[in-house]
């Protein structure tokens, strides 16, 4: 917590540092940039709250997602297993490979 000794501090250090004849357009610069960040954050949330009321958000139409299925590869003289795709509304089966393993 800063206590008013520490800002009685800071505020001879910036005197000794900048000078007595500086402080005045330090003061007068930094309260310029006050004003500019003000209207800049005034402007943004104009422009935040403009689109809000003028356009309701788009609403992408939704399709049903197909799975990707991974065969395992295999070895040469090997037979590649066969995946079947389910059909609409059935869950994926696990599927067993010939050295045991199962696929989800």
């Amino acid at each position: 917590m800063i206590k008013p000794t520490h800002i009685v501090v800071l505020l001879v250090l910036v005197l000794l540092i900048f000078g007595a004849n500086k402080l005045p357009e330090i003061a007068g610069s930094i309260g310029k940039s006050m004003k500019v960040f003000k209207k800049e954050v005034k402007e943004l949330r104009e422009d935040e709250d403009a689109p809000a009321v003028q356009q309701p958000p788009a609403q992408i139409p939704q399709q049903p997602q197909q799975g990707t299925y991974y065969t395992q590869p295999t070895q040469p003289g090997q037979a590649a297993p066969q995946a079947v795709p389910p059909q609409q509304g059935q869950a994926p089966q696990p599927q067993q490979y010939t050295d045991g393993t199962v696929q989800q």
